[in-house]
């Protein structure tokens, strides 16, 4: 809460023999039970600062084992597969929350995943957060990219995110969602927010999703703790 970033990750030495690490997350008012860069970014802590020498960490969570790898200069995780389903009860009023444009469907698994008509339409979509808070949704909107498989953006004011810059666990329902639709094993997608992010992904099986992206070190410090 007092940083007021999307997730604040923290992670122990796990109990668990299969894992390394227990890890959890927290958005500025509820914690969660998956989330993508803060894992993708304890990764890069563990390897590059704290001299993690196994080939793959793996994390136990609220969403099971999530493994991560170093290739190269990229973080690979692996990551549920949720593959949404037609959604039957979402908000009457979505079109008007997402300011009138053209929806084509909407599905779900945990999130509401919404396609619209063309990257553009993402890109210059201007949901009315207050609300979409209202309704207590979390909301991925998408398209077919134009150099690109897809994009996306993310939105959970109800859980203290207006707009998250990259949501790894919305990939979780994007990656199996466009698998189908684009009948491709491998893609890419942009993350269509102001900061802007790029996603490697890839359809490993009907449980597991693969997702993949870059870590750069941004700033390190102290947190003092008053009683």
């Amino acid at each position: 809460m007092e940083n007021n970033l999307a997730e604040t990750v923290f992670f122990v030495p796990s109990e668990n023999p299969d894992a390394d690490y227990d890890i959890r997350w927290f958005t500025p008012q509820v914690e969660i039970a998956l989330c993508g860069h803060a894992t993708l970014t304890s990764a890069y802590v563990l390897f590059e600062i704290l001299g993690f020498k196994k080939e793959e960490i793996v994390f136990d969570s609220k969403s099971g084992l999530l493994r991560v790898k170093k290739e190269e200069d990229r973080y690979v995780l692996n990551f549920p597969s949720w593959k949404p389903v037609p959604a039957a009860d979402y908000p009457a009023h979505l079109p008007e929350i997402l300011g009138g444009v053209k929806i084509l469907s909407v599905y779900r698994y945990r999130d509401l995943l919404v396609e619209l008509e063309n990257e553009a339409a993402v890109q210059h979509c201007d949901p009315d957060l207050t609300a979409l808070k209202k309704t207590g949704e979390k909301l991925i909107i998408t398209a077919k990219g134009d150099n690109c498989d897809f994009v996306s953006r993310f939105f959970a004011p109800a859980a203290g995110v207006d707009e998250d810059p990259v949501t790894g666990s919305a990939h979780s329902q994007l990656i199996p969602y466009w698998n189908e639709k684009l009948d491709k094993r491998e893609m890419f997608d942009r993350q269509l927010s102001a900061r802007g992010g790029e996603i490697w992904c890839a359809q490993l099986n009907t449980e597991r999703v693969s997702i993949g992206g870059n870590c750069v070190f941004y700033m390190k410090g102290e947190i003092s703790i008053s009683e």
